[in-house]
């Protein structure tokens, strides 16, 4: 039987939208990324927004767990938190704010909304996403949620007047998806790049899928009508460099191949306030483009467009503590009055997994597009196949840099070969592996005598780490107690002690008994101020052959890494 419209949205409403809007993505994600021009032509919008909204189903199951009957504003909240901290790209982060609107825009004492409260959630949620974006333009899939909020609200206006009861929401819901579809087709009209490149707004497109997915849930069945991908009249051509190349001069309003910032820096905000998130806006704003700050409450989601990376992510540290730090080398698609490298050159990209931000800045820099990977938190193959497929490479060079992660790189790695990428994975196991690697890479020369060289560096590099128990355990040193600190060779347990600078210069030791020509030193926010000057003057003063290098690894878990080559 067919589904009976409904009445009212509520939590099984949204759950039951989570589900069907990631199918939703799933089947159009292709499609949205073919036609990714505005504001980068680097082809991951759907992707992007397929995992923003798989992190958003997540909190929503979060919410329903254990057998918990939770009402619509918490459900909202949720699916909003999860697609906040999840958020990836442009796409996802303006898509996490829509989301975050939706929610503010619910009678949080009202266990349901009927078409009036869904009306005013939609307006809400198309507002909200407007305040986000730094410099919004008409065009994109900002226009198209306005768009789908106005026919919302006309709608259930409308149901008012003959009979005063307000509408149901499944025809709310529709006239916001039609709503939607019309404002995309226009887009072409409004941004010249779209235009020129015969294509919608990607985002707008991935939008109208959502309120498509929305749709199926209030009423049981899918839209009859379909969006566009193309204006009418323009000629289908089927292929993504003819939406790149109509890039290549930029649009007055973002930018092209040649003109743009060179990288993607996206990271979650803990502890600011309202007055210090508007002092960041003013700085990324001056320092990039394609801003979006997202959130509240304490914890926002910043994505921005930039040429110096690192500046980003000190503006972040200024303004409260940035985690989850995730920069992503546009690899020659943009970058600042260059022009654009050759298919052979841009052949190959490597993607690294790093915990810390430092580290992935550092990798970064160094032309690797990263995954950061906190203790505790480790990404899903989900996450690392969307890393792979981002760095649009037709081979690619994967550092797990931890051995826990080996089976999720695998998995990540056979489901993009089934794409039609070829991938290589080097068992790196720990970061500073991970470094060796990345110093050896050369894209220049063929793929396997690149893997041969980098699989040999990171070999050829041994690991330890200084670390600080949290808990009572066996280890083959003896047993350890909370705040012990463990001296770490190769992955195990070597000795146990009470010191960090006492336990790494016996760890540093031991590890140069065996010989070595570099030391790799890299240290988290909590290490010792002075250990790396102490470490430094140890080797010189009993390793004179020995170079030393020290890199600042962030939040990464553990005092310190070292790496002996």
């Amino acid at each position: 039987m067919p589904k009976v419209p409904e009445t009212f949205f509520d939590a099984s409403a949204v759950r039951a939208w989570c589900t069907l809007a990631l199918d939703a993505l799933g089947r159009a994600r292709e499609e949205i990324d073919a036609i990714n021009v505005y504001p980068v032509p680097d082809g991951d919008t759907g992707t992007n927004l397929y995992l923003t909204v798989a992190s958003a189903a997540a909190g929503v199951e979060e919410a329903f767990a254990d057998g918990a009957r939770p009402h619509l504003p918490e459900v909202m909240r949720a699916m909003a938190h999860g697609a906040l901290i999840g958020a990836r790209g442009n796409s996802g982060t303006i898509c996490a704010q829509l989301l975050r609107g939706m929610a503010e825009g619910l009678d949080d004492k009202a266990p349901h909304a009927d078409a009036a409260g869904l009306c005013a959630a939609l307006r809400r949620a198309a507002d909200s996403a407007w305040e986000a974006v730094a410099r919004p333009v008409e065009g994109t899939v900002l226009s198209v949620a306005s768009a789908a909020a106005a026919a919302a609200t006309a709608a259930s206006a409308a149901s008012v007047a003959p009979a005063g009861g307000g509408g149901d929401c499944a025809t709310v819901v529709r006239a916001a998806y039609d709503g939607a579809c019309e404002a995309l087709a226009r887009t072409p009209g409004q941004l010249e790049s779209l235009g020129r490149a015969g294509v919608v707004d990607a985002g707008g497109r991935g939008l109208v899928a959502v309120l498509g997915a929305l749709v199926e849930a209030l009423t049981g069945e899918r839209p009859a009508r379909s969006p566009v991908t193309r204006p009418p009249g323009d000629p289908v051509t089927g292929t993504v460099p003819r939406a790149a190349d109509a890039c290549a001069a930029g649009d007055g309003h973002g930018h092209g191949e040649g003109d743009g910032p060179g990288y993607e820096v996206v990271y979650l905000l803990d502890g600011s306030d309202d007055e210090a998130v508007a002092r960041l806006r003013e700085r990324l704003d001056a320092l990039g483009d394609s801003l979006v700050v997202v959130g509240g409450d304490g914890l926002w989601n910043v994505h921005v467009h930039v040429d110096d990376a690192g500046a980003a992510v000190e503006a972040g540290i200024e303004a409260g503590r940035p985690h989850r730090i995730r920069i992503t080398h546009f690899a020659g698609e943009q970058g600042t009055g260059r022009a654009a490298p050759s298919p052979e050159a841009t052949r190959r990209a490597v993607v690294a997994v790093l915990p810390g931000e430092g580290l992935a800045a550092l990798c970064a820099e160094a032309g690797a597009a990263t995954v950061l990977a906190p203790p505790g938190r480790p990404p899903s193959a989900g996450e690392l196949l969307g890393a792979v497929r981002a760095a649009h490479a037709r081979e690619i060079v994967l550092l797990p840099n931890d051995d826990e992660l080996r089976r999720i790189a695998v998995a990540a790695a056979e489901q993009a070969r089934a794409e039609g990428i070829r991938v290589a994975l080097i068992p790196t196991r720990a970061a500073v592996q991970g470094i060796a690697a990345l110093a050896v890479h050369q894209p220049g020369r063929s793929f396997d005598e690149d893997v041969v060289s980098m699989t040999s560096a990171a070999g050829a590099t041994r690991f330890a780490e200084v670390a600080v128990a949290d808990r009572q355990a066996w280890t083959m040193a003896g047993i350890c107690q909370p705040g012990d600190v463990l001296g770490m060779v190769e992955g195990d347990v070597a000795l146990i002690g009470s010191d960090v600078t006492a336990v790494a210069l016996d760890v540093l030791e031991r590890m140069l008994s065996a010989g070595g020509e570099l030391v790799t030193l890299v240290l988290d926010d909590t290490a010792p101020a002075d250990l790396a000057a102490t470490l430094e003057s140890h080797v010189h003063d009993h390793h004179l052959a020995v170079d030393t290098v020290v890199h600042r690894g962030g939040a990464q878990g553990a005092p310190l890494l070292i790496g002996v080559e």
